[in-house]
């Protein structure tokens, strides 16, 4: 693309930002490769073995992936209208009733923030987790203590800070060394394994239809299901958890050039490269595996170094692979840690989070950096991972928490869309079509089955250990973020005077509960209300259509809003 090119586009982005009430604070310098590589995770190992094994590790990642290409398909038609990093929170608000649309963003908010953050602690403590399964092969006798481990994800937390924040500029290029190191990763990985095979060769009747679900304790048709959960921390990730964050690639939306079409695009992308990339990585493990009973009872609980040296026949030769691995790891972390800080920054624009004046600001010194936004998402994913350190169960969970909350929020919009008969659709630049309305359906369904799943514990008997806690943290954020909306709305109510005179003053409340600016309404004796506008590009257009209510005076903030018949709110602050 040529610099005029660029010019010509960054204008028509920024003009199509501005018509969403956001101004443009952030450079555009991604393109579609730069994005629709940026969320690529290994496929979990033990969790499936215990399911059920080979026949779960292969059919249910296909299963998946097919699943989730319709949750993606749903996003890119919604992302390629609204193509902004407020992302799924900002279309509930545009796609929802007039009654519902200010809870139902502020919902989607919270569950779009804490699920970054869950999804950016998870990549990072499993890349940990990882170092632990290296150093493991090279000192077997060594057993990681809870506080190495954590000791070890704060490493991995600084170095993805270091890029993050002091190399901004340069993430464009990590992302396309991520995407060529993932795909001669893979390459590798698959030549190695079938070449060497120390501990033999599967028959294809092993690999594509063994299953034992007798370790989980479940019944078949359940078990296979529980073989996408992420049993334990150190087991690798997981089925379902791989897709989680395809959503995520919306945070960039004001960091890429022509938003509108290279989003949509990443996004339908990302599914079908991953369920690729994960087929060539599985089928070379699954037919060179070596004894699942071994594999299980590795004491540090993360199999896959083990599983390489055994396949390669020397430690060495593992620890290659096992670079790999950790590598895109490491890549991961980068990426995820840039995405949740940027749905931080947009959620605090929006007037969403404490001291969002200061969360909001893009730091003058780092250039295109939310840092504050950063050091907030960074800062309570080290206090999360303190949890660790008392329970491994308990933090568990929140690999879970991170495919429910993300999960949720990418429903949500899609639900609402459903429920309106995809009437808003209609102008999509990307459009499903006739197809849309099934397409959509089985997006939802998918979402609301895998919150349920991911709710249930994958071994039974269930024990202290061995226990999802995932739906108890779930509720716990929902909790918190439900209170934090009542004492909002407390301080706003509370601060709302409506003078009696014919020039009422109302202070309107933005999409997440704080004023975004302020319309004087002048009650006329007319059948009609005029809006003048006062803030800055906070309301795009404000109609209000209303019958006589009665003398000057007598109108309250529900009587007006109940007369609009179409506000914008664009989210902007005064």
């Amino acid at each position: 693309m040529s610099l005029k090119d660029k010019v010509e586009v960054d204008a028509v982005a920024r003009a199509g930002l501005e018509k969403l009430g956001y101004k443009q604070e952030m450079t555009r310098s991604r393109g579609l490769v730069h994005i629709v590589f940026t969320f690529g995770l290994t496929s979990t190992i033990a969790t499936s073995l215990v399911g059920g094994g080979p026949a779960v590790m292969i059919w249910g990642w296909i299963l998946v992936s097919v699943l989730t290409q319709t949750l993606a398909l749903s996003l890119a038609e919604i992302c390629s209208k609204y193509p902004t990093s407020a992302g799924a929170y900002y279309w509930c608000y545009r796609l929802a009733s007039p009654r519902t649309r200010l809870l139902a963003s502020w919902i989607n908010g919270w569950l779009t923030v804490v699920g970054g953050w869950t999804v950016d602690l998870s990549v990072k403590f499993g890349t940990a987790q990882l170092i632990v399964a290296g150093a493991g092969m090279c000192y077997p006798e060594w057993n990681a203590t809870a506080l190495q481990t954590y000791m070890i994800f704060l490493g991995v937390t600084a170095v993805a800070g270091a890029f993050c924040l002091f190399f901004n500029r340069y993430l464009p290029t990590v992302d396309i060394v991520c995407a060529c190191w993932t795909g001669l990763g893979i390459i590798v990985i698959f030549i190695c394994l079938f070449a060497k095979a120390a501990v033999g060769r599967r028959p294809v009747s092993f690999v594509l239809g063994n299953f034992d679900p007798s370790l989980s304790g479940w019944t078949p048709g359940w078990s296979f299901f529980t073989g996408l959960l992420p049993w334990n921390w150190e087991l690798n990730h997981v089925l379902a958890y791989t897709f989680s964050a395809i959503g995520m690639i919306t945070n960039m939306a004001e960091e890429v050039y022509n938003p509108s079409e290279t989003l949509p695009k990443a996004i339908i992308s990302s599914v079908p490269i991953g369920s690729l990339t994960g087929v060539l990585f599985l089928l070379p493990i699954l037919f060179t595996l070596p004894d699942v009973a071994a594999l299980l009872q590795v004491s540090s609980g993360q199999p896959i170094g083990v599983m390489f040296t055994l396949i390669m026949g020397s430690s060495i030769g593992g620890l290659g692979l096992w670079f790999i691995i950790f590598g895109i790891g490491m890549f991961c972390s980068i990426s995820t840690s840039c995405a949740g800080s940027r749905a931080t920054w947009a959620f605090a624009r929006d007037k969403a989070v404490p001291f969002h004046r200061c969360f909001s600001k893009i730091s003058p010194c780092l250039e295109d950096v939310p840092m504050n936004a950063y050091i907030l998402s960074t800062v309570i994913q080290v206090l999360l991972g303190l949890v660790y350190l008392g329970s491994s169960a308990a933090f568990n969970a929140f690999a879970g928490v991170a495919v429910m909350c993300l999960g949720a929020s990418y429903a949500m919009p899609v639900a609402i869309s459903l429920m309106n008969a995809r009437k808003d659709m209609h102008d999509a630049p990307f459009n499903l079509g006739r197809f849309g309305t099934v397409i959509n359906a089985v997006a939802v369904l998918w979402i609301m089955f895998a919150i349920v799943l991911f709710s249930m514990p994958a071994v039974i008997p269930v024990t202290r250990w061995s226990m999802n806690y995932a739906s108890v943290v779930f509720v716990g954020f929902g909790v918190i973020s439900a209170v934090w909306y009542m004492i909002r709305d407390l301080r706003i109510r509370k601060n709302q005077q409506v003078p009696q005179n014919s020039q009422i003053l109302f202070r309107v409340e933005g999409i997440l509960g704080d004023s975004h600016c302020r319309h004087t309404i002048i009650k006329r004796w007319w059948p009609r209300l005029r809006c003048q506008r006062l803030g800055a590009l906070a309301f795009r257009s404000a109609v209000c259509h209303a019958g006589d209510s009665g003398g000057a005076g007598t109108s309250s903030w529900e009587a007006v809003t109940g007369r609009c018949e179409s506000i914008q709110i664009a989210g902007l602050s005064e």
